[in-house]
């Protein structure tokens, strides 16, 4: 049932156009060269979060009582249908929930996010239920609680998906939506909505990568406007738990890929407990990936030490374009295909043979499946893109928040770290 549900298609090395070790010094020389380039033609901060571009009219569209109250309804409605059919559809891999919850919510946040900006903020169907529930003033949310609950969900979600005993369990998948429901459901009735902003784990990951994205809101006038995402990354806020987020990301696709491979097959097969082993795991590559990264971001002198421990955070956003790479590389072949099955289950989720669009006989296109080859290159680019993007980021804030002296000590650190997310990264995809 795993392998049903969570096989992501990736082609393997043999897919390459070119030989793997090509590709995994290739990248590594990509990014150092782009870091070269920057070094000698970016001498200034250039990306300012408060520019934009063109101002549009889609706020007076989006922030309408009619338009936020449509799409309330109609997510309470798809969650309510996604629901009934976890009790009363199949208990198999093809119960609609486990394409939504896997799919179309976990991995189609990622390109949603990125076209329109923070879009869990608006279909959140739990969001959509408090605004219609009776409460009183809220209480006030410690702000030293910053982002932490929103890293436990995130942990949670990719604990079920990739270290339980059964990810394709519709009972397991159904207890966690539940936990979740009344988890922020009664979270929100005691801090408001803003306990939304820092517990829910869709949301904060749809918020994180949607400052790539071009459509963001004017901080002044509150307007819809089009912008240079690179402008957009360095709005992501420095919370407690910011730095967390973007490694439990990035750690967990990680270990999701070094999953797969024969060794890790070979090494947890002649070990104990399967699901320790897995935990362990998972937590070791979270564990490793924010801990490179936070001990690289305080790799540099001339600042006082409130400052260097500011650093992490204050560097993370460089950390998005990486994280959004590897998702693409890792789960291009996933959504597109388990994506169609996905949303053609939605229109029978009780297996009764209904037909509204007459969509019943349509088959899933493998077109991506049959093309391994260009699977294997798309995977390589949006890993070295998301890195080269990374390290521009990186390369600005250091401008910004370094002394010119001691810049350059701090960029190298971080350079280094990327190439090995690169090479690793590139590694753990092409089956190590």
């Amino acid at each position: 049932m795993r392998s049903e549900l969570l096989a992501h298609g990736l082609g393997g090395s043999t897919d390459l156009p070119i030989p793997v070790t090509y590709a995994l010094i290739g990248g590594a020389w990509a990014l150092a060269a782009s870091f070269a380039v920057l070094l000698l033609a970016w001498k200034t901060p250039r990306l300012s979060p408060d520019r934009h571009m063109v101002r549009t009219p889609l706020a007076g569209v989006v922030d309408a009582p009619a338009f936020r109250a449509a799409v309330g309804a109609a997510s309470v409605a798809l969650a309510v249908w996604v629901g009934a059919a976890s009790v009363l559809g199949p208990q198999d891999a093809s119960n609609a929930l486990l394409g939504v919850f896997y799919v179309l919510v976990w991995v189609g946040l990622v390109p949603a996010s990125l076209v329109f900006g923070p879009v869990w903020r608006i279909v959140s169907p739990v969001r959509a239920l408090y605004r219609v529930l009776p409460h009183g003033r809220p209480r006030t949310l410690p702000d030293g609680i910053g982002v932490v609950p929103a890293v436990l969900g995130l942990l949670a979600f990719v604990w079920l998906e990739l270290a339980s005993s059964d990810p394709g369990s519709v009972a397991a998948v159904r207890t966690w939506c539940l936990l979740y429901v009344v988890i922020l459901l009664g979270g929100a009735l005691i801090f408001g909505e803003e306990w939304f902003a820092r517990a829910d784990p869709f949301e904060v990951f749809s918020d994180t990568v949607a400052r790539l994205s071009i459509l963001a809101r004017d901080t002044e006038t509150r307007a819809l406007v089009l912008r240079n995402p690179l402008d957009g990354a360095a709005t992501l806020p420095v919370r407690r738990g910011t730095v967390a987020v973007t490694a439990t990301l990035l750690g967990s696709t990680a270990f999701d890929s070094l999953a797969q491979t024969p060794s890790w097959k070979s090494f947890a097969r002649d070990l104990g407990d399967p699901v320790l082993i897995r935990t362990a795991g998972l937590l070791a590559c979270v564990a490793v990936v924010g801990s490179a990264f936070w001990l690289a971001a305080r790799t540099t002198g001339g600042v006082t030490r409130e400052r260097r421990a500011q650093l992490p955070g204050l560097l993370a956003h460089s950390l998005i374009p990486i994280v959004v790479g590897y998702f693409f590389a890792h789960y291009l072949t996933y959504l597109v295909e388990k994506g169609q099955q996905s949303v053609f289950t939605l229109f029978d989720p009780f297996d009764r043979g209904w037909n509204p669009l007459g969509i019943a006989d349509a088959s899933v296109n493998y077109a991506l499946s049959s093309h391994p080859s260009v699977v294997a290159s798309i995977t390589v680019l949006c890993v070295v893109i998301g890195h080269i993007v990374g390290v521009t980021l990186a390369h600005d804030a250091a401008l910004r928040l370094l002394p010119k002296k001691d810049a350059l000590l701090g960029e190298l650190a971080l350079m280094l770290v990327m190439v090995l997310y690169t090479f690793l990264g590139l590694f753990l995809l092409f089956g190590a």
